[in-house]
């Protein structure tokens, strides 16, 4: 269902394109197809609500003068059927209208008509689409990135479910590989040490807090009863008893970050069921390998990268092949129109080589969008820090949920594009003052709601207005926060497009900005009783915007502060 700017918009096309119907039946144009043209909202609002450029690009079809083309136009429109008061040419031949208070009255029925669903369209068609984020390594606490990678991909998430799509969260759990042969062996050197002191940590061993206290708490449990096993089934045993309590763990922590996933897919799975020789074989049967030195490459060559290996000498897959597999299965044997991968910006050089295997697998690899995220850089008193106050520990997601809001870590994370990097002040993140970016925002709904409140306490209450009464609303301020109020449907769908939640961010910032604006200007109590009652019903609207921004970023939108 076409939002209430998109009616606007296709009502000034139609006018336009009847008025140059209007034009060919007296013979003041030629009858040509009339080329693509654009209505826009202006850089400078000075100049109109909407500009169309019919004119310029109808120069070279009706060989005219843009300026001319603009006049037979504008001198045919009929606007009664539009919410265009005005139009008027500007420049090289720019028709430039402006928008009737019947409009902007309309933008608040029609966020009043729709209450929580504002903003929201049917943009995406109900596309699926997977959406992998965090997919952190199992055999560790998540790091900073993880915390940014985990506000961005549910965010993301988020907004295109807000856009129409039909989305899937996911977890992609590595729990085969080289890391978790180095868990296993972590976790044995660990566990003999509780025994023997002729045991050494081996270097490249994980060494953190977490091994010692699996190696214990297994001990403890069990016993010495794997001290005279073999190695293979002492790393085995523990890592079957260890990796199952980290992912719980993982599930735990990303819940209190409210991310909640709806599919956690094991890497293993994908040995266990034979996708990845398949995988291989697949790639094999299209002419797509060869073998060099003893092991199986892909010929990466065909399709713009470098040639890489699948099967070492040893008949072992590199990490890439599970990695085709996986995505493989999401394209192709699970039929996701789209898969989104939200990583870190090292994995740049690993992107084309998915996309390489997929295009050689017959699948098209622009179903395949992956959102590279720069680094984190954690700052305190103007000075940058990795180690947590109280722990003395490089910070977690779990310890920086300890010293800053969830609300905090979730808004600051989404405030930048992901491709840029991340400076999160943890001063600030705690900061109560209008310094800080989500409790700026916060205050603004808290104020509407203290603002409601109040008023109905002197027995002024917000009630429903027809639209006419909706058009006193004629100050600069109120027509510039109702203008923006009505782009939210347009910034979702853009920030979709771009997977880009930031933008919805900073859209919630600018909204908060104008709402104290116009409040600031615009006394809402001691008008005449129509104009109060207009302005209460605007506040209404703005909150309830607000509500539904911070509601879709998962962030508290608390009535006091």
């Amino acid at each position: 269902m076409p939002d209430f700017v998109e009616n606007t918009v296709a009502g000034l096309r139609r006018a336009i394109m009847e008025a140059l119907g209007r034009a060919v039946a007296e013979g003041a144009l030629p009858g040509e197809p009339i080329p693509p043209f654009v209505l826009e909202v202006p850089a400078d609002r000075a100049h109109g609500d909407y500009a169309a450029n019919v004119a310029m690009v109808s120069a070279r079809t009706f060989h005219m003068a843009p300026r001319a083309i603009a006049q037979i136009i504008t001198d045919r429109l009929d606007l009664t059927e539009t919410y265009a008061e005005s139009a008027e040419i500007a420049g090289a031949g720019f028709i430039n209208f402006r928008l009737s208070p019947a409009y902007y009255a309309g933008v608040l029925a029609d966020i009043e008509a729709r209450g929580e669903a504002y903003g929201r369209s049917d943009f995406g068609g109900g596309a699926t689409v997977d959406v992998e984020f965090v997919s952190a390594n199992p055999t560790g606490p998540m790091h900073i990135g993880n915390a940014r990678g985990g506000a961005l991909g549910d965010s993301l998430a988020s907004v295109l479910e807000a856009a129409g799509y039909q989305v899937c969260r996911e977890f992609y759990i590595n729990d085969a590989g080289n890391q978790i042969n180095k868990f296993g062996v972590s976790l044995e050197a660990r566990y003999l040490q509780l025994y023997r002191d002729d045991v050494e940590m081996p270097e490249d061993a994980y060494h953190g807090q977490d091994i010692i206290d699996h190696a214990k708490a297994f001990a403890d449990r069990y016993g010495d009863k794997l001290v005279a096993a073999t190695p293979e089934a002492r790393r085995q045993a523990l890592v079957d008893y260890a990796l199952p309590l980290n992912i719980q763990g993982l599930e735990r922590d990303l819940a209190q970050y409210r991310i909640h996933y709806d599919v956690w897919f094991k890497e293993s799975t994908l040995h266990q069921n034979g996708a990845v020789k398949q995988i291989v074989e697949l790639l094999t049967q299209k002419g797509r390998t060869y073998e060099k030195d003893g092991a199986v490459w892909f010929k990466g060559s065909d399709f713009n990268t470098e040639d890489f290996v699948l099967v070492r000498q040893n008949g072992i897959p590199t990490y890439v092949v599970p990695d085709i597999a996986y995505h493989y299965n999401k394209l192709v044997t699970r039929g996701f129109a789209r898969a989104i991968d939200v990583l870190g910006a090292d994995h740049h050089g690993y992107v084309p080589r998915l996309k390489a295997a997929l295009a050689a697998l017959d699948v098209d690899p622009d179903r395949l969008q992956v959102v590279l995220m720069q680094m984190v850089r954690l700052v305190r008193g103007g000075e940058v820090v990795k180690l947590s106050k109280r722990s003395g520990k490089a910070i977690t997601l779990v310890t920086l949920l300890e010293e800053v809001p969830i609300d905090a870590a979730r808004f600051f994370f989404n405030l930048r594009e992901p491709n840029t990097h991340c400076e999160f002040d943890l001063d600030l993140a705690v900061e109560q003052s209008s310094d800080n970016p989500v409790y700026y925002v916060q205050y603004a709904h808290a104020r509407i709601c203290s603002i409601l409140k109040n008023l109905a306490a002197e027995g002024i209450h917000a009630r429903t207005l027809p639209a006419a009464e909706m058009e006193c609303l004629t100050a600069p301020e109120e027509k510039e926060l109702i203008r923006h109020l009505a782009a939210l449907p347009a910034t979702i769908v853009e920030s979709a497009k771009a997977l880009d939640p930031s933008k919805v961010t900073r859209y919630a910032m600018d909204l908060a900005t104008l709402f104290h604006k116009f409040y600031n200007a615009c006394r809402v109590k001691g008008n005449e009783e129509a104009l109060t009652a207009a302005r209460l019903a605007l506040c209404v609207c703005v909150r309830q915007v607000l509500s539904n921004l911070l509601t879709l970023l998962k962030i508290e939108a608390p009535e006091t502060m």
